[in-house]
């Protein structure tokens, strides 16, 4: 079947359009044709139907190919616009061309006529096919957006790879991460900007490398405006155009904070068990011995009548040391065990002031003590005894955070949490707690240790000078009390930890 072709002819000459239809005709078109000499009847055509493509003589009386091409344009549509003419000089035919003309070409050499059009023809439908194909993704990315603009819990973003450039991000980017969505389309590097810095190379390399190709999927960190911390994992999947090549990345990002806190804790629980099996039979062969020392410390002041001053000091020494080990063992195996001790209203300043006793009187003289008490501190609910190794712990870690001396801190004060608090600080809940925050000036943590600190067996002291258990022994308490602890250390400068722990309920 020879092909059809919808033609409209701007021309005046009827002897000029016999010529151009029998080249038409010749090489096989079945043509629709129209011939108009005047705007108003152009304007009647294009309104009336569409057409293939339009062949204008550039001169006529009435009119011409200028502005029948202005008149095409100003009706947006993209036809073939060829430009006929016996007398159009060079100069003439360029401008046209720059004007919007297709292609131009002199009445006596109509055989270049057919190609032209078969040439414009093609380049016509490969405009439409990619106009078909942009308007296609404009109106599968606008229902992306709908669907986007109505999920809080991630955001949803699209990418340009060759741009770089983020074309779209969804309203939940400005509530998990805390900085503007405009800001970030207007400058692609804010997002990278906002990762950790310890894992800010890696996730940027594999952005780049890995979200064209399919299988970006990374879990990493972000820094919020306020310093807070949030976890994120984010997923790409390139969109490719019908060639294959991709053209554009799409992508969910979840925030996985609360899932991260839950696997540590999971994990940390864990490790606490494996804690309490292994230590409760070690507390079992302690309370061994030290059952028959204490009773033969009790039996010798009985057996020997005429013991000195000298060596009964030497036995009280003896005796007391004792004592404390056996309810040290006893405070273990209540805690690897889960048992639940009588915690009573009591007042911490008290229990504070005996800790300023101990410390003066058993620390290096090198190091300075100071405390802070606030007169009207508000009573608690705990164990005196499980709290008053809590704080001994952290002093006696102050102590030796300090070899050569230095100052250590106690203070102690009311502090109500209100929302803000509460959202920044994820094991605080609104309401009244108290503080006791105990600082040294001695070596700091190390930044990438800090996080392990209070797991069990974890310690930094050399072998025979530590076990590990002390701050996770605090951690335990501290929790137990529903309570938790700040950590603030910068390496030669110190460290300070704030115990927040609440009033009694009622």
């Amino acid at each position: 079947m020879n092909p059809q072709l919808k033609i409209l002819i701007v021309e005046d000459s009827e002897d000029d359009l016999l010529l151009l239809l029998r080249e038409l005709r010749r090489s096989g078109y079945v043509l629709d044709y129209e011939r108009v000499e005047t705007a108003e009847r152009m304007q009647a055509a294009l309104e009336r139907q569409t057409w293939d493509i339009i062949i204008a003589d550039y001169t006529l009386p009435r009119f011409s190919a200028p502005e029948a091409l202005q008149l095409l344009q100003h009706q947006h549509q993209d036809l073939p616009f060829i430009i006929v003419s016996g007398t159009i000089g060079e100069e003439t035919a360029v401008a046209a061309m720059r004007a919007g003309a297709h292609d131009y070409l002199l009445k006596d050499n109509l055989a270049r006529l057919v190609p032209a059009i078969e040439r414009e023809l093609r380049e016509a439908q490969e405009r439409q096919k990619r106009l078909d194909a942009e308007q296609a993704l404009r109106e599968s990315e606008e229902r992306f957006r709908q669907l986007a603009e109505n999920i809080t819990e991630s955001v949803f973003w699209i990418f340009d790879p060759t741009t770089p450039e983020m074309l779209y991000v969804s309203p939940a980017y400005e509530r998990i991460w805390g900085r503007s969505g405009a800001g970030l389309s207007a400058n692609f590097m804010e997002w990278i900007e906002a990762i950790h810095p310890e894992d800010r190379h890696r996730i940027h390399t594999s952005f780049l490398e890995h979200s064209l190709a399919g299988n970006y999927d990374r879990e990493y960190r972000i820094v919020r405006p306020d310093g807070s911390i949030r976890w994120i994992r984010d997923r790409g999947f390139p969109i490719q155009d019908r060639e294959g090549v991709p053209y554009r990345v799409v992508g969910i990002a979840e925030d996985i904070t609360e899932r991260k806190l839950t696997e540590a804790a999971l994990r940390r629980t864990e490790r606490l068990e494996s804690l309490g099996t292994l230590t409760s039979g070690i507390a079992h062969d302690l309370n061994n011995v030290l059952t028959p020392i204490l009773g033969i410390v009790q039996l010798l002041p009985l057996k020997v009548t005429n013991m000195d001053e000298s060596t009964q000091k030497l036995l009280q020494i003896l005796h007391d040391s004792t004592r404390r080990g056996a309810d040290l063992v006893k405070q273990i195996l209540s805690f690897t065990r889960g048992i639940e001790s009588k915690p009573t209203n009591m007042q911490a300043r008290d229990l504070l002031l005996e800790l300023q006793n101990i410390i003066q009187q058993a620390f290096p003289k090198n190091i300075e003590l100071s405390i802070d008490l606030a007169p009207d501190l508000w009573t608690i609910e705990s164990d005196s005894t499980m709290l008053h190794q809590v704080f001994m712990n952290l002093c006696v870690n102050a102590r030796d955070a300090m070899p050569h001396g230095g100052k250590l801190a106690i203070v102690a004060k009311n502090f109500p949490i209100d929302e803000s608090y509460a959202l920044m600080h994820l094991e605080a809940q609104v309401g009244n707690y108290i503080t006791i925050e105990i600082a040294d000036t001695g070596t700091g943590i190390r930044p990438e240790i800090l996080d392990r600190i209070f797991d069990p067996f974890f310690t930094t002291k050399e072998i025979g000078k530590g076990t590990g258990l002390g701050l996770s022994t605090v951690i335990g308490i501290v929790k137990g009390h529903h309570g938790f602890i700040n950590v603030d250390s910068e390496v030669g400068k110190g460290s300070k930890f704030k115990v927040y722990l609440p009033p009694p309920l009622g």
